[in-house]
């Protein structure tokens, strides 16, 4: 005699083997969104010869994500930390470009109480240097040019009051095609900043200018970092690094036009895109991504009990599921 029961089980069952990420888990909805991201990358390198390889590293990246599962008492609600991943570390790799700023801000965050207690009455700064868009083949020397700009620019008077700096560099597409080059930078500026050091934003104008050597008055904007409502001051500052640590090429604006894109590569090739001064000189550790390091694994001091729900990317669907050996992507 057929089971009625038995089959609605078997439905259930496997309803639950292959539901997705985002259902189980809502709030990381974004691995869904920069894996599809990495994806079209892949496709775009992988019709150039050139980069076949990075290709081949982005299809690898991040084809299994394993997590540790709690539930909350009170909700019920199911939270996953991950605690497996292996990342391929492309430079515009949409996934790995999200992971590496996340581990970025986690660094400072991690360094801001030492920071403030070692300097206290600090006051921090959001600055924004610009230059006019360039055509996109000429974006490495121009960023060649920011670079010895910006070296002129911490030596300069207006400058030396400032305890500490991270600095990053962002390229956005210009609608004509050509690349916006921009730095953002935070800066660490002692308690007498507004009284006795302060520089006006149209001063930041005219030496921003100068040690750019351009024949033109370049867009800068300046805003002291304060907090919100409800807010206090290491929110507001870890907001500020949130912004200044944030992707260096937008993940649309690489698949918006892939000859763009392409020749973006080429030109940022072996660039730094991320720099750090005075007391706040290699707070970041640039350099260091391990796998457990781009996960954000280390020292979380949660308990772990070895248990692992896990989740592949599913090229197709373009979302993660359940993990099945069938679909598993080669590790590499």
């Amino acid at each position: 005699m057929h089971c009625c029961t038995c089959g609605i089980h078997n439905t259930r069952r496997k309803r639950h083997q292959d539901a997705s990420l985002a259902d189980i888990s809502p709030r990381d909805k974004s691995w869904d969104v920069h894996r599809a991201q990495a994806q079209d990358v892949q496709a775009i390198y992988g019709e150039a010869r050139e980069f076949e390889r990075l290709a081949e590293r982005i299809g690898k990246c991040s084809g299994v994500l394993r997590f540790s599962e709690t539930h909350d008492p009170e909700t019920g609600e199911v939270r996953l930390k991950l605690k497996e991943a292996q990342f391929c570390r492309v430079r515009h790799c949409p996934v790995c470009q999200s992971r590496r700023s996340l581990m970025w801000q986690a660094r400072f965050y991690q360094a801001l109480p030492g920071l403030i207690e070692a300097h206290r009455g600090a006051r921090w700064l959001f600055l924004t240097l610009t230059v006019r868009n360039c055509p996109v083949d000429d974006l490495r020397g121009t960023l060649k040019a920011m670079n010895d700009s910006w070296r002129r620019l911490v030596k300069r008077p207006e400058f030396k009051p400032v305890k500490g700096w991270i600095r990053t560099t962002e390229v956005t597409r210009g609608k004509d095609g050509s690349a916006h080059p921009h730095f953002h930078a935070l800066l660490m500026v002692p308690p007498s900043w507004f009284t006795r050091h302060y520089v006006k934003q149209a001063r930041w104008v005219e030496v921003w200018q100068s040690c750019a050597r351009l024949n033109y008055a370049p867009s800068v904007d300046v805003r002291a970092v304060h907090p919100r409502k409800g807010e206090d001051g290491t929110q507001a500052i870890q907001q500020a690094a949130a912004e200044t640590l944030k992707y260096a090429v937008k993940p649309a604006d690489m698949t918006t036009d892939p000859e763009w894109f392409m020749e973006l590569t080429r030109q940022v090739h072996k660039l730094r895109f991320v720099a750090t001064g005075g007391a706040l000189k290699n707070v970041l550790k640039e350099g260091q991504e391990s796998d457990e390091e781009l996960a954000l694994t280390d020292g979380d001091g949660e308990q772990d009990d070895g248990g692992r729900v896990g989740f592949n990317w599913r090229p197709a669907d373009r979302k993660y599921r359940r993990y099945r050996q069938a679909d598993a992507e080669p590790s590499g």
